[in-house]
């Protein structure tokens, strides 16, 4: 039997839920850091390519059909759709300045594009903080029940310590192993986000130009 199946052999109820927990936990840091490593791969290729097609469009109605056919992750055709859109008349909206209609509504679509990919970061971030400190309890509450098991033996050497002891350190171990993949994923995709964040509002900031341009009178 090696140590990992003794540790788990010998744990109680505890111990055992702490490491499926680091378990679940590291298992769902890495289908989000896969995930978000590939839609925000997709993302940058698509502003890349997306951005400067539809400024070489003739037309807007051509320039969201050039937005359609790069835009796979829809992070730049809600920003289109929103420059566009006439609110109802009636409402509140539309009897606000026609400049600040249009900015309300870049800044909602922004929004909702950047929650799209941020999403996952906070799920990232907190196995980044917690994982160690859950490591480290189950360590802890390995060593308790070692060392209550060796007393109740009534024979304590070094022998009998150091090995449930080693075992238990494991935990802490497995913790930091969960733990530093989801901090760098964190500041990676960190990163990411911030730089298509930019091109983004780039491209909100030109399309307002472009309405306000083409609907105020010559």
């Amino acid at each position: 039997m090696t140590g990992l199946e003794n540790f788990w052999s010998q744990g109680d109820g505890i111990t055992r839920s702490v490491a499926i927990l680091l378990l679940a936990m590291s298992v769902s840091a890495w289908v989000v850091i896969f995930w978000k490593g590939w839609l925000l791969r997709r993302v940058q290729l698509d502003l890349q390519r997306a951005v400067p097609a539809f400024w070489a469009a003739p037309s807007v109605e051509a320039g969201r059909d050039q937005l359609a056919g790069f835009d796979r992750e829809a992070v730049l055709t809600p920003l289109l759709e929103a420059a566009l859109t006439v609110p109802p008349g009636g409402t509140l909206e539309a009897k606000g300045h026609a400049d600040s209609q249009l900015t309300r509504r870049l800044r909602d679509a922004l929004h909702g594009v950047l929650a799209q990919l941020q999403f996952g970061q906070v799920l990232l971030a907190s196995i980044g903080s917690t994982a160690p400190f859950i490591g480290l309890f189950g360590t802890v509450w390995g060593i308790y029940n070692a060392l209550l098991s060796i007393s109740a033996a009534g024979a304590i050497t070094i022998e009998k310590v150091s090995g449930p002891v080693g075992e238990s350190l494991v935990m802490t171990a497995a913790g930091l192993a969960v733990a530093i993949p989801a901090v760098l994923a964190y500041n990676v995709f960190g990163k990411r986000v911030a730089a298509s964040e930019a091109e983004l509002e780039g491209f909100a900031h030109d399309l307002r130009e472009m309405i306000v341009d083409t609907s105020s009178p010559t």
